[in-house]
């Protein structure tokens, strides 16, 4: 399985967005430069998170914002906004198995229920995490850049994965 770029592309968006949008005219030329990619993706990106209801774009410079608090954005919801087919099956099956063969016959019965267990953990756990989670870390490490006594050993603490509660 692989999740594409638009997946990443959309949290950093997202972070950008907040982060920025104070004293600083965001547009998809603002966010391009930031992701380092060519503004034409990021508003491709910027389109299906305006579907999901989760930005509002108008014409004009710097009028992108946010329509819900980065807290209550979760990677769940970048992921069912930004990724082609995400409301399917995550996994999906050869449609012809032979009937004739004890292994083919039964391989449906066998194993639809643990993919479908599997496919339920993977997306409880993107609901776990939220853009502000992200924007939590960015601000934390940019903390410890500023810090002149900032060591690479402090620097990756901040970034370690919150610990499960």
């Amino acid at each position: 399985m692989q999740i594409s770029t638009k997946f990443t592309i959309a949290i950093h968006l997202l972070a950008a967005i907040a982060y920025f949008s104070e004293g600083y005219r965001v547009t998809s030329e603002f966010l391009a430069g930031s992701i380092g990619t060519n503004p034409v993706i990021v508003r491709g990106v910027m389109l299906k998170l305006r579907g999901a209801g989760l930005i509002e774009t108008k014409r004009g410079p710097g009028s992108i914002r946010l329509l819900r608090p980065l807290s209550a954005i979760t990677f769940l919801d970048v992921y069912r906004a930004v990724e082609t087919g995400s409301g399917k099956a995550l996994f999906h099956f050869h449609e012809h198995p032979n009937p004739q063969c004890p292994v083919g016959r039964n391989i449906h019965r066998s194993l639809d229920g643990m993919l479908l267990d599997i496919q339920q953990r993977f997306e409880a756990d993107l609901a776990s995490h939220t853009v502000a989670d992200v924007l939590n870390r960015i601000h934390a490490c940019a903390r410890k850049e500023a810090s002149p006594a900032a060591t690479s050993a402090e620097a990756s603490e901040d970034i370690q994965a919150p610990k499960k509660g």
